[in-house]
């Protein structure tokens, strides 16, 4: 089958095509033949090996696995040993970001992770919905008519949809990304664009009840600055050099009602299940940038981890 191969960490040019064997499932394992897959940020952390925890999960010397791609949606094609709750012809989507596979043609995943696609979806937005769409949900709750929230990097694919479900429960939202993306954020309804290259939000004299933020790259002190008395700030992601001060420093605000840490995200069967029923019944959206073959997997890589993506690329083998 064909696959993008990766053997080492680094950058793009680390990638080729390649054919490699047709893996076999094992025991709860089922094999699917990819439809499409999603291309996320934590693909490219897991390529270039950094922040350190992707060593931690892919290997921390050289990757242990060769091939990435986590969002995946497939057609069941075999079961391992003793494997249920599937059949073969079975239409299925999940979010395997620990063990990846979907550049491919085929892939072998966890059974427990994967969900029907309801037949409202079609393969491409299905392939755009497990990772983003939970981090965009988890990222979101509890918002309340009103609430001043800030999303720092909006204009990706989880950006995009906490963007729309933010508008939703009737937040005041602040979008912030590259200038590329102004226009293009306010017709999302974004009510203000920050372009992070001109303005450093933390530093506007602006308060947040909420704070979303993609990647963490600020101190404490600078995010305590943005919220507001009660305001919460959560991050996604982040070199670990900057998340370990960030939550150790963020201890000292609580006094003052400001929370500072991480996005926890219940990533699972039951979150996707959650998300793609959202999708069918219109409360989220996943905007689709492009639909590329395999042999693009390198190029859209390298802009997701330039932030030069709108939404989302999705890889079709």
């Amino acid at each position: 089958m064909k696959a993008i191969i990766q053997d080492r960490y680094g950058g793009p040019e680390h990638l080729w095509l390649a054919d490699i064997p047709v893996p076999e499932p094992r025991k709860a394992q089922i094999r699917v033949r990819v439809l499409a897959c999603a291309v996320n940020l934590s693909d490219w952390e897991y390529l270039i090996g950094a922040p350190f925890y992707a060593r931690l999960v892919g290997g921390l010397l050289r990757p242990k696995h060769p091939v990435l791609g986590s969002d995946i949606v497939g057609i069941v094609d075999k079961l391992g040993p003793g494997t249920t709750g599937f059949s073969v012809g079975d239409r299925v989507m999940g979010d395997l970001v620990m063990r990846r596979g979907g550049f491919a043609q085929y892939a072998c995943v966890s059974a427990a992770e994967m969900v029907l696609v309801p037949e409202g979806l079609s393969d491409e937005i299905a392939a755009c919905l497990p990772q983003a769409g939970g981090i965009a949900v988890a990222g979101t709750a509890g918002l309340e008519p009103g609430d001043a929230f800030l999303i720092n990097g909006a204009g990706g694919g989880s950006g995009t949809m906490a963007l729309q479900l933010a508008k939703a429960a009737g937040a005041h939202v602040t979008a912030v990304d590259n200038a590329g993306k102004t226009d293009w954020l306010m017709s999302l309804g974004a009510n203000e664009v920050i372009d992070y290259r001109k303005q450093d939000f933390s530093r506007s004299g602006k308060q947040w009840d909420r704070i979303l933020d993609m990647v963490a790259t600020r101190r404490a002190g600078e995010i305590a600055r943005a919220l507001r008395s009660g305001g919460t700030y959560r991050a996604v992601g982040g070199d670990v050099s900057v998340l370990l001060p960030l939550l150790l420093g963020g201890l000292r605000f609580r006094l003052r009602k400001k929370s500072i840490g991480m996005l926890m995200v219940p990533s699972g069967r039951k979150l996707t299940e959650r998300v793609a029923k959202m999708a069918v019944e219109g409360k989220i959206a996943p905007h689709l940038e492009a639909v590329l073959p395999l042999s693009s997997v390198p190029e859209a890589l390298r802009r997701t981890g330039l932030g030069d993506v709108k939404g989302k690329l999705v890889i079709k083998p």
